[in-house]
């Protein structure tokens, strides 16, 4: 009997690994900025044409790449991030499977351009469906760029299950935006079908939320910071009365990287149980700092699921954190159900008639030295001193039987 098993051929392996690495344009989009991130720029332009299913090219000014690493960027399982098992419990970077860039290659017409601060001249190489077509010296900008076009030219299945343009531009979006909110420092800007989206310039963690999300967020936010020996907490929160009837701006960064975990969005949520409907979702934009010993970043293709060694007690401290931002800026309801409705205002006072100035009412004829049956017991009356002080020597001798003097 013949041997039957064998080894794929390296384009097709390629192709495999696209289909969990690259599932839409947005992946490609997610991978290029991270790399970009990674090599230390300080300014990033993302331009795409018809939702990335053309054109997806990203531009930077970072380290750029010798000759040689620019071959090997495109190579399976290459990498400069990890070098041996052990390094994979002490990633600092986005990028370190190294199997994106040769996924993207796979499927679709690949051109990059890159050139290092030392060098004068930098490489142009192309790439076909994991074919090299050409490499060459060429005269570039020091840092990146890489151009992806005709994204799954050879597997038309894949390009067959995309969403409308309109769905692909939005999931583009939604990754320009993971990664430029944890990078407030580094200026981003973003283009589609020659349209500018976003100019971002390098700012604050606030502002760069405000500049994506637009001023209204600027009073929106309420700050939330909680620091322990083990993990380190801050970011924002959205005011109750702002939240939306979908999951909206609901962000979680663990060591700036984007991650969904419902175990932790339990967390704000319950701090916010007894401020919002039962409809409505929180927004919020947090970031986790811990030991990269702590968590495990290799549990999923996409790497947007880590695992944490004590996800209970990140839980406790960042539903802690919540509650203690809501508390100091009052946005607890305190009601008190036997209270008068019209006096619950300012200071106590009446809802309308104003403020009015105390009087003093008396009764002129009231004499406290008049015998009990000269008057009625039921009537009451003020003291007049102003008449007792002119007779009280009359009084006196009246009431003592002696003569006047």
């Amino acid at each position: 009997m013949s041997n039957i098993i064998k080894l794929l051929p390296d384009s097709v392996a390629n192709q495999i690994a696209a289909g969990e690495v690259i599932q839409r344009p947005a992946s490609a989009v997610k991978e290029l900025l991270e790399n970009a991130v990674d090599a230390g720029a300080s300014e990033i332009n993302l331009i795409i044409k018809d939702a990335g299913k053309t054109l997806i090219q990203v531009t930077d000014n970072g380290c750029g790449m010798s000759a040689v690493d620019m071959r090997m960027c495109f190579e399976r399982h290459a990498t400069s991030k990890i070098q041996k098992a052990e390094d994979l419990f002490a990633i600092h970077t986005l990028g370190f499977r190294g199997e994106a860039m040769a996924s993207i290659a796979a499927i679709a017409h690949v051109e990059a351009k890159s050139r290092t601060h030392e060098e004068e001249l930098g490489t142009c190489l192309r790439i076909e469906g994991s074919k090299v077509i050409s490499q060459e010296p060429c005269p570039c900008k020091s840092g990146t760029t890489i151009s992806i076009k005709n994204l799954f030219f050879n597997v038309p299945a894949r390009r067959n299950f995309l969403k409308s343009d309109t769905a692909e531009t939005r999931h583009i979006l939604e990754e320009f935006n993971r990664v430029a909110l944890i990078h407030p420092e580094i200026a981003f800007s973003m283009t589609h079908n020659g349209k500018l989206v976003y100019k971002l310039p390098g700012t604050s963690e606030k502002s760069r939320i405000v500049g994506i999300f637009g001023k209204l967020y600027n009073e929106r936010l309420l700050p939330v910071e909680q620091k322990t020996d083990l993990a380190h907490i801050k970011g924002f929160i959205v005011k109750p009365q702002y939240a939306k009837k979908t999951r909206g701006e609901q962000y979680f960064f663990v060591n700036q990287r984007f991650i969904k975990h419902p175990y932790l969005n339990h967390a704000v949520t319950n701090a916010f149980s007894e401020l919002l409907p039962s409809d409505a979702f929180p927004s919020y934009f947090i970031h986790i700092e811990v030991e990269p010993s702590d968590i495990d970043v290799n549990i999923h293709p996409t790497k947007t699921e880590v695992n944490f060694k004590d996800a209970r007690y990140i839980y406790a401290i960042l539903h802690a954190a919540v509650k203690q931002s809501i508390g100091i800026h009052n946005l607890t309801p305190t009601i008190d159900f036997n209270m008068d409705p019209e006096l619950n205002t300012t200071l106590g006072m009446p809802a309308s008639g104003g403020i009015r100035q105390p009087g003093i009412h008396y009764n002129p004829d009231y004499n406290p030295f008049e015998q009990n049956k000269s008057r009625p017991e039921t009537k009451s009356a003020t003291f007049d001193s102003r008449k007792s002080s002119q007779n009280w020597e009359t009084i006196f001798h009246q009431e003592t039987g002696q003569p006047d003097t």
